[in-house]
């Protein structure tokens, strides 16, 4: 356990200092002082280093939306989209190799792992909105579900053209995914057929 604990650091090193090109097996077992041969003994492939670092990355931001959409107790559209977005912002500035896993690593399970926890975050979310009344009770989860699409993409630019996430941006994200929802909200005959 020690050493595969090890492995998992010196990947998330890696990918803070260097980048995801950066992190193959062999550099992963060299900055954790294991030869790379017995680097295959606790995973297959670098994917499977990545599997596992991402998954703690969505454990810790589930649990930390699910306390920013409780205790902010939003009211409004916009605390809502702030109470997703202030956390993933303070998170991926904090974990900058959480943010080039979760944007540049392209793997089938990194791309799955982001996907199911964007599927997760979304039905909270539209639970949320339902419940508080701000969107019309027969509002699709498909709506929330493409915010969170659209939300993801913004990060993405954000945080390609800034280390630290472009603040232009993200406050774009907000007006986007705010107004997006707010079509539903304040448009929701229209949408109900």
């Amino acid at each position: 356990m020690e050493r595969r604990r090890a492995l998992i650091e010196a990947a998330e090193g890696l990918l803070a200092e260097q980048d995801y090109e950066a992190a193959t097996l062999k550099a992963v077992g060299d900055r954790a002082g294991i030869p790379v041969a017995s680097v295959y003994h606790y995973f297959a492939d670098r994917y499977q280093v990545e599997a596992e670092l991402m998954q703690r990355y969505v454990d810790e931001l589930d649990g930390i939306i699910d306390s920013a959409l409780v205790n902010r107790d939003p009211q409004t559209l916009r605390d809502v989209s702030d109470a997703v977005i202030d956390p993933l912002l303070e998170y991926f500035r904090l974990h900058p190799s959480c943010t080039e896993l979760w944007f540049r690593g392209r793997s089938e399970t990194v791309i799955d792992t982001v996907r199911a926890f964007d599927e997760v975050q979304a039905e909270r979310v539209w639970r949320l909105l339902v419940e508080r009344g701000l969107v019309p009770a027969d509002l699709p989860l498909l709506v929330v579900q493409l915010t969170f699409e659209v939300g993801n993409r913004l990060f993405d630019v954000a945080f390609r053209n800034s280390p630290n996430g472009d603040d232009i941006t993200i406050n774009e994200a907000r007006r986007i995914v705010t107004a997006y929802l707010a079509s539903y909200a304040t448009d929701a005959p229209q949408h109900r057929a």
